[in-house]
């Protein structure tokens, strides 16, 4: 078993590797600035699973997979003057979003954390430290080692077991997926985005996944590392926030935005870390995007050559297309309604139902026939049961790129993110309408009048490519097999 590495120089096979290493290898292929790193496949997962430990053969490719970091960048794993911390991050062929665990600053051992303070100062040693110490716990289930491999080691064991968590599998489950695939894992050098006032951590999409309006959307998160954006228990700052302090890297991230756009043919996820005014690439990936996004975006490529219509017609279901026809909150009953929260509109769409403060209630009370909307103060991996089961979802943390906000245009439910802390509280029990569009959550239900799109232009031209004249008819056409067309909803086309 070798390491395999993600240099760039060889195509990999996406089903081996897992998308974020496949992502990674494409990134260093263009040129883009991104960590290096190399990866163990999906054979060492199925390998461990079987075993019940993570084999020798895996074990020793991890150290000779290090061994090619630390000579690519002059630095010691573990320790040494120059110490090097790496990241431990699962990739299943198929993106999960925040299904499976990740380990950052792996090898923040004693020594190592003394170089750190020596290098870069006592505030940025005194935060790896912490971090590490409270994802190590929580994701290994002990306290990190003192030895460096042996933290790996448990890290890596650790991640291809999250393949197997409730989580992970419930997901797959409501996607159809298999469950024998297994994630392989990505190991590489980490850069650090809480390292000074020029640093911080952020998420781009090309276009905006909630509309499908073509300008960038994302969201900048200063002094922090990547897990603080997606984890939703912050909120953070807007794009426009990076355009005003550090103008240059916005300028050189907008660059590569729209390049990685071009060559993939599909709106992109990019997750990116800022180190001390340098910009770095960590991963790129198909956006999930709300079912009008869907709609807009397809024949917004179509029109700009990027796709044919055979190609955004597999990108559009029709699911996607009824939920562009659902009928929407009637204005004239939302300006009399009692507002009970607002927040950042992160799905659209209308979702009724008595508020459940937690996933396992809404999941419970949705099994006896009642409709829910979670809303808590914010959602994690473990909550996905739940989001599966609401009409709606809605945060009092987070932003547009928080885990609630991506899960949820995902599995197309209604989302408000970013209400504002304790803006929930005492809600449990109440009927709530929640208008996800407008980023509003009302008291009661309201009625809804018919969408206003019999005229939609998109809709219009999707339906030209099949020769539909009324758009009633398009759903039933979209949900037939189509000659020519695969399937694949969202793939990426590359």
């Amino acid at each position: 078993m070798d390491p395999i590495p993600l240099d760039g120089t060889v195509a990999l096979d996406r089903a081996l590797v897992g998308g974020k290493a496949w992502a990674v290898n494409d990134l260093r292929r263009l040129g883009m600035p991104v960590p290096p790193a190399f990866t163990l496949g999906t054979d060492a997962c199925r390998r461990t699973l079987f075993d019940g430990a993570l084999p020798e053969a895996a074990a020793d490719a991890l150290r000779r997979g290090v061994r090619r970091l630390e000579e690519e960048l002059g630095r010691s794993f573990g320790g040494g003057s120059r110490p090097l911390f790496v990241s431990v991050r699962s990739g299943a062929a198929r993106s999960m979003p925040g299904m499976m665990d990740t380990v950052l600053n792996v090898g923040a051992t004693a020594p190592a954390l003394r170089a750190l303070a020596a290098e870069r100062g006592d505030g940025l040693a005194e935060d790896v430290a912490g971090r590490f110490a409270h994802q190590f716990a929580k994701v290994v289930g002990v306290a990190p080692p003192d030895d460096p491999w042996d933290q790996l080691v448990a890290a890596v064991t650790a991640v291809f077991r999250s393949w197997t968590a409730p989580r992970a599998v419930a997901y797959r489950g409501h996607h159809g997926l298999a469950d024998d695939g297994g994630t392989a894992v990505t190991v590489q050098a980490m850069v650090f985005g809480n390292a000074d006032e020029r640093s911080g951590t952020g998420v781009l999409f090309t276009r905006n996944p909630l509309t499908g309006a073509a300008a960038p959307h994302g969201e900048w998160l200063p002094r922090a590392q990547g897990e603080d954006v997606v984890s939703g228990r912050v909120t953070p700052q807007p794009l426009d926030a990076l355009a005003e302090s550090l103008p240059q890297i916005h300028a050189r991230l907008l660059d590569a935005a729209r390049r990685l756009e071009r060559e993939a043919r599909d709106v992109q996820d990019i997750e990116f870390t800022v180190e001390s005014g340098r910009l770095w690439l960590l991963q790129t990936r198909a956006a999930k995007r709300s079912p009008e996004a869907c709609v807009r975006i397809a024949a917004a490529m179509v029109r700009e050559r990027l796709l044919t219509t055979g190609q955004a017609l597999s990108r559009v279901s029709a699911d996607d297309v009824a939920a562009v026809l659902r009928p929407r909150v009637d204005p004239a009953a939302a300006a009399t309604a009692t507002v009970l929260a607002r927040g950042e509109p992160a799905c659209p769409g209308v979702g009724t139902g008595t508020v459940a403060p937690s996933a396992d209630e809404a999941e419970e009370r949705a099994e006896e026939g009642e409709d829910v909307v979670l809303a808590t103060v914010t959602t994690d991996p473990d909550d996905v049961h739940g989001m599966v089961a609401a009409t709606a979802v809605v945060t009092e943390l987070g932003g547009s790129t928080s885990h609630a906000a991506v899960v949820s245009r995902e599995l197309g439910r209604p989302c408000v993110v970013g209400c504002g802390a304790g803006s929930l509280t005492g809600l449990a029990g109440r009927q709530v309408t929640v208008d996800g569009g407008a980023g509003i959550v009302y008291a009661g239900p309201l009625p809804l009048v018919p969408a206003a799109s019999p005229d939609d232009a998109d809709l219009r031209e999707i339906a030209g490519w099949l020769g539909i004249g009324d758009l009633a008819e398009l759903p039933a056409a979209l949900a037939a097999p189509l000659p020519g067309v695969r399937s694949a909803h969202h793939a990426q086309p590359r």
